[in-house]
């Protein structure tokens, strides 16, 4: 087999948490009498994200990250993208990566639609030299016209949804991760944007893809992996690891409607 595009080894992500505990008089006392120190200081405690987790994914996997909340898909997200460094162990890549987990970054609600999707594609595509003729496109695209020249902080959520996600599927990329960014466009829209981010996806080299719902797994991904408690519970094709997870999460009163 080829040489993995992304290649995860012995990864270990572990956050540390302060907790403030408050304490009445008297057990403040006792407390102090057995450990003055423990009075004193913070307690804390670890979160382990990433226990030696190994993962390869190679050129052309489209990838689905299951989990429920809190499980660590964005964190473990963030750390591919470089903006965590890991615990231990090594995540090797092969390729640029373009990670998008919000429509929202970067944007200024006073400034117009269009001037906001010029600091969007700088944002997300510093490489290229076409910024002008990529943020005409996508408002294009969008079929925003005339409001495209007016305050973003006056735009439906839709309206909103319609210029940020037309400019995130501009242009494929090596490594492309999504999470849970593709939701609130309208009806009327929802079926245009679909495709092009599909066409995008599709062009990509391998993507990463984060989402709770079933019917964009299944669309988009030909690979599933599960996480739970810092390492992959599953991995396997869309249909099984759904099963699995509907099958695990069960026992937390969650499930994933088919």
């Amino acid at each position: 087999m080829s040489k993995p595009i992304v290649d995860i080894r012995n990864l270990n992500l572990v956050f540390h948490v302060s907790y403030h505990r408050s304490w009445n008089i008297r057990d403040a006392f006792t407390k102090f009498t057995k450990d003055p120190f423990e009075v004193l200081n913070r307690e804390k405690d670890r979160i382990y994200v990433a226990r030696n987790l190994n993962l390869k994914i190679h050129e052309g996997e489209r990838l689905g990250l299951l989990g429920v909340n809190g499980v660590g898909k964005t964190s473990l997200c963030r750390c591919i993208a470089g903006m965590y460094r890991p615990s231990g162990g090594d995540v090797e890549l092969t390729g640029q990566v373009r990670a998008i987990f919000s429509t929202q970054v970067g944007i200024q609600p006073e400034l117009t639609g269009r001037e906001n999707a010029r600091l969007i594609a700088q944002f997300m595509y510093p490489t290229e030299s076409f910024i002008e003729e990529l943020v005409d496109e996508a408002i294009e695209f969008s079929e925003l016209g005339k409001f495209s020249d007016v305050p973003y902080r006056t735009y439906s959520n839709g309206m909103q949804a319609r210029l940020c996600l037309s400019l995130i599927s501009a242009k494929p990329a090596e490594i492309l991760i999504l999470d849970e960014v593709f939701d609130g466009a309208d009806t009327f829209f929802k079926e245009k944007i679909s495709k092009r981010v599909l066409d995008m996806i599709q062009e990509s080299g391998a993507v990463i893809f984060v989402s709770h719902s079933p019917d964009q797994i299944k669309e988009v991904c030909n690979r599933v992996v599960v996480l739970e408690h810092g390492q992959i519970a599953y991995d396997g094709d869309p249909e099984s690891a759904l099963s699995f997870y509907n099958q695990r999460s069960t026992r937390f009163g969650k499930n994933v409607k088919r």
